[in-house]
């Protein structure tokens, strides 16, 4: 008999969808008894944000991914336009109460190497 392309089903096949993993670890997407952090999809598109220090100040760093950038935006480093589809990072101030909201007035768009260079 010809062999199957398609991929084996994860000896656990009582969970239904495809894409996640045999191991029966926290990495549940949610529903009951995983006991993991329940699947964010906010999270998994554009990260987490970090603090990093710069001369101006604490910002809030977040980066974005390639798939997440649907819009151009104008890098303050360079000047320059960020076409959509292109992975950069996303950074507004970390002071209260805007840093804990991040104000979209106050979001800036940079390409990493331009936020490394700042």
């Amino acid at each position: 008999m010809p062999r199957s392309n398609r991929p084996r089903r994860p000896k656990d096949s009582g969970r239904r969808g495809r894409g996640r993993g045999s191991s029966g670890s926290g990495s549940d997407s949610g529903g009951s008894g995983g006991g993991g952090p329940a699947f964010d999809p906010e999270r998994a598109l554009f990260g987490t944000a970090r603090r990093e220090q710069r001369r101006d100040g604490e910002w809030l760093v977040r980066p974005l991914s390639g798939a997440a950038a649907s819009k151009t935006y104008r890098c303050p480093g360079c000047h320059q336009e960020i076409p959509p589809g292109t992975p950069h990072l996303v950074a507004w101030p970390a002071e209260e109460p805007i840093g804990a909201f991040g104000g979209i007035h106050d979001r800036r768009h940079w390409h990493t190497g331009c936020w490394k260079r700042h």
